[in-house]
């Protein structure tokens, strides 16, 4: 897994119009400069926040990320939830040493 480069990624998402209008326009264009696990360009792919969650990826990345693609503030808890409760605990990251290494802030 290539948890940098894939938080990499949502940052410019976040922060530039331009990877934002690219990303619009062609995701597999953008998502071709990352070196990303399949398991994350499909995540980006399906906007799928809690999938991103598990991975690992920041709250505070997500949560921009999230909100740019359209996901109210108790959406993207609950999408949250939902992929904890679909892929398991929290793999990588900050959110993974939380609970006593169990993972999953929520």
């Amino acid at each position: 897994m290539s948890l940098y480069t894939l938080q990499k990624l949502l940052y410019e998402l976040n922060r530039d119009p331009r990877v934002q209008e690219a990303f619009t326009a062609n995701r597999e264009d953008v998502l071709a400069r990352y070196r990303l696990s399949d398991e994350e360009a499909e995540a980006i792919r399906a906007d799928d926040i809690g999938k991103l969650y598990v991975l690992g990826v920041n709250g505070q990345i997500l949560m921009h990320f999230a909100a740019w693609r359209g996901l109210a503030w108790d959406d993207y808890i609950q999408a949250m939830k939902d992929g904890l409760s679909e892929h398991g605990q929290v793999r990588g990251g900050l959110y993974a040493a939380v609970d006593g290494g169990k993972g999953g802030a929520l």
